[in-house]
């Protein structure tokens, strides 16, 4: 589904991400693991076409996305779910919703209809102001809005960060109701969201994959897991 192969990205003169090689496939979730500065948002973006690689190549379903402008990568069927879980605050949730469907030309209540497929709960705030939500709630509605149109890979940056252990709990139901109906490309630094979700984790530092674990048995021994970081 997804291949990227020898990327290379910078800021400027300033070389980021150094020969990054990752694969994602269909159904697949897929961790992301590293310390802050470790250029996992660097390797999202490059990915979504908010950055150009300088060299290196990416596919997504056999097609070349590099260089693509990110609303066609949109379009293509990957969407990008940002850190900052920025919502429309002033708009309802409903409205946050519509604005997400309008242009993908999917009806409002199909719209809702997906978000409530994986977190009920959000049901009783549609008519909130989304700028009233918890850090956890507008982090759903952001991942609920993603999923219209039925996308087939979802990028995710940092779902849990700053989050407390409750509504940690509530993401991790979400995107664990996610598993194989969508591949899930997602950055991650707590490692215990990542032992309990993960078919496969790439460990990333100063630029680099250090190393790729598939082993269940490795993901949860978070003394191997920090070695790598």
């Amino acid at each position: 589904m997804l291949s990227v192969t020898n990327i290379d990205t910078s800021y400027g003169h300033a070389k980021v991400l150094h020969g990054i090689t990752l694969e994602v496939l269909s159904g697949q979730t897929v961790f992301i693991a590293g310390r802050n500065g470790a250029g996992k948002t660097t390797l999202l973006k490059s990915i979504a076409g908010f950055l150009k690689p300088s060299e290196g190549s990416i596919t997504f379903d056999n097609q070349s996305i590099l260089g693509l402008a990110p609303e066609k990568i949109a379009l293509s069927g990957i969407r990008y779910v940002f850190q900052d879980k920025r919502v429309f605050s002033q708009l309802s949730v409903r409205e946050n919703l519509e604005l997400a469907a309008y242009p993908l030309k999917v009806g409002v209540a199909d719209a809702i209809a997906k978000t409530v497929s994986i977190y009920p709960k959000i049901e009783k705030f549609l008519n909130l102001r989304a700028g009233s939500l918890s850090g956890g709630q507008r982090q759903i509605l952001l991942i609920g809005r993603a999923l219209i149109g039925e996308p087939k890979l979802l990028l995710i940056d940092e779902p849990t960060e700053g989050l407390a252990a409750g509504t940690i709990n509530d993401i991790l139901n979400v995107l664990a109701s996610m598993k194989g109906k969508v591949s899930l490309l997602i950055v991650e630094q707590n490692l215990s969201v990542v032992g309990m979700l993960a078919d496969k984790v790439y460990m990333m530092k100063e630029g680099k994959i250090v190393r790729e674990v598939t082993d269940k048995a490795q993901m949860n021994d978070k003394v191997i897991m920090e070695q790598c970081l």
